[in-house]
């Protein structure tokens, strides 16, 4: 008596259909609007949140808000603080965007990867080779966002605030996720648990 699959074809359509139209919004407000936002083709983004050091002796609220506004900024909060350039110029709207960007475009590949081992369910089979290679690049995808985003959001920080007065109160400040990390290490940990199946399962046909 043969067992009939929970998973249909027209579930594995609408899978595919989802992460296409989430691939589709990620790469349209994630990376094209960014990038045309760069180019001054929309309105680019212009704000920043920032940590602010304000334990220093030099530390003065008024004059350090004064000292923004006269390098066309704004700091809005103490600590946790917003950082808003007036009118940025090319290499402002390109420090800001930057680090969306390059999170958009890892998220737009784990995207893409995800959506080819939907098709692989078609045929009800996602164990395959070309699966466990797909996550092992997803997984150190997540890994690397875990680890490259927080350092260029913190280095374009200070590319932004470079010779002004603002350097000495917004120091190189970089937070990273440990819940990216372990999720990575999982990612990978499942790219092998397929891999070694794959593995089994072909040997075992040989056999047969």
């Amino acid at each position: 008596m043969g067992t009939k699959s929970w998973w249909s074809r027209a579930d594995s359509r609408l899978l595919e259909a989802a992460l296409g139209l989430a691939a589709a919004l990620v790469g349209v407000f994630g990376t094209l609007i960014p990038a045309l936002g760069v180019a001054g083709l929309v309105d680019p983004v212009d704000t920043r949140k920032v940590e602010v050091e304000t334990g220093t002796a030099t530390w003065t609220p008024g004059a350090v808000t004064d000292a923004a506004a006269e390098h066309g900024m704004t700091l809005t909060g103490t600590h946790q603080a917003e950082l808003v350039l007036a009118d940025p110029d090319l290499s402002e709207r390109l420090s800001l965007a930057v680090p969306e960007l390059t999170g958009s475009l890892f998220l737009l590949l784990i995207l893409v990867l995800l959506l080819q081992m939907a098709r692989t369910l078609r045929d009800g089979d996602v164990f395959v080779p070309e699966n466990a290679r797909r996550l092992s690049v997803m997984g150190l995808t997540v890994l690397l966002q875990a680890v490259v985003s927080p350092v260029l959001t913190a280095a374009t920080t200070q590319a932004l605030v470079g010779g002004t007065p603002l350097a000495d109160h917004i120091p190189f400040s970089a937070t990273f996720s440990g819940a990216y990390v372990l999720l990575a290490f999982l990612v990978l940990a499942l790219g092998e648990v397929f891999r070694r199946g794959t593995k089994l399962r072909a040997d075992t046909e040989g056999l047969v």
